[in-house]
């Protein structure tokens, strides 16, 4: 089957799939019919991705309270004591429906209606914020699984691309092109990394909100073209390639994680350099090399080179935005002495203030 006569079936306009748009031109999506012995990427295998991603949020939950959980608690993450909040449906109402951080005028306000000094109000907010911050032992099962994910991702990656002539000599990755089969094992991983993002997005709202949050569901959402896009036109060498730049670090960040949450300073400070060194030279050297060398310098511009140009760009722009906070936090702690803190925690509020309040209750 072709593209053309796929796309009837899924109910897609043949302007949508103009060949002009999706392949360079000369090409044709005649020139990507498939065989018994070749087969070429086919748009419909990505719907594949729905229940993908559904099965990789139960094994993401099966694995968090079978292995995660455990593994923490042996590895000594435990949760902080919290102040109890005490019942009261008019600050409870105000907290639900106006917002977490009341201003003066309506502490003052508050106060008045619930019979109690600005100052308890205060508090209780405080306390009331601080319930619903994410435990420790959460924000460590969520970076044990996406640990497992990216560095299972990344070496498996490794050792699909390691013997293909075109990873280490990128002239060869052009070669009848887009006339390169699709082998399944590269189909397969494709699907995966697809289903994988598409669960992040799923469970953004459940997961702990850091501060990057607008960046995180950018980043998700260009991912998600970039794969979508780039398998369809079938632009899989190129994929995987970057895909793998991109893997290179984000595990060795989750390991750091894992370890700060662990409270062991020295090894955290230790692998989040290596990190940093690692993101710093995968995103901001390697990733534009490889795409100026393809783009630039090796592809006819057409549509979907263009729509990929543009989000490989919005990638670059959140790769230095990152950097800059990595940077920054390096500087903090290792010349200036500054206190650790994740550059993308989700704290709102210090634990000195809740060890405070702690301290005045007992």
């Amino acid at each position: 089957l072709s593209v053309p006569t796929i796309l009837t079936k899924m109910g897609l306009s043949e302007g949508f799939w103009h060949h002009e748009y999706w392949l360079p031109p000369g090409a044709t999506w005649e020139d990507m019919k498939e065989s018994a012995d070749i087969h070429y990427p086919q748009p419909q295998d990505l719907l594949l991705c729905l229940p993908g991603a559904l099965l990789l949020i139960i094994v993401r939950c099966i694995f968090e309270r079978t292995v995660a959980l455990p593994l923490g608690r042996r590895l000594g993450v435990s949760d902080k004591l919290r102040p109890v909040v005490q019942p009261n449906a008019t600050l409870e109402g105000f907290y639900i429906l106006l917002g977490r951080t009341p201003k003066e005028g309506d502490l003052i306000s508050l106060a008045k209606q619930s019979d109690l000094p600005i100052k308890k109000v205060e508090t209780w907010f405080r306390h009331r914020r601080a319930q619903d911050r994410p435990r420790l032992m959460k924000k460590f099962c969520e970076a044990s699984w996406r640990f497992t994910f990216y560095f299972t991702s990344f070496f498996s990656g490794l050792a699909l691309l390691y013997d293909k002539p075109w990873f280490w000599d990128h002239t060869v990755c052009w070669l009848r092109f887009p006339q390169q089969p699709l082998p399944p094992a590269l189909g397969w991983f494709y699907l995966l990394e697809l289903s994988f993002y598409c669960s992040l997005v799923a469970t953004l709202p459940f997961d702990v909100k850091r501060k990057d949050f607008k960046e995180q569901i950018i980043h998700h959402i260009a991912t998600i073209t970039l794969i979508f896009v780039s398998y369809c036109a079938n632009l899989i060498r190129f994929g995987m390639i970057i895909m793998l730049v991109h893997d290179a670090s984000d595990y060795i960040l989750e390991l750091a994680k894992m370890l700060h949450y662990m409270k062991w300073k020295q090894v955290c400070e230790a692998v989040f350099i290596v990190f940093a060194v690692v993101f710093i030279i995968s995103r901001l050297v390697v990733f534009p090399l490889i795409t100026y060398y393809y783009f630039v310098t090796k592809f006819q511009l057409f549509l979907i080179s263009c729509l990929i140009n543009t989000f490989l760009m919005i990638l670059q722009l959140l790769h230095v935005f990152w950097s800059y906070l990595i940077i920054q936090m390096i500087f903090g702690v290792i010349l200036h002495g500054a206190k650790r803190k994740d550059a993308r925690s989700d704290t709102e509020e210090s634990d000195r203030s809740e060890a405070e309040d702690l301290a005045k209750n007992k």
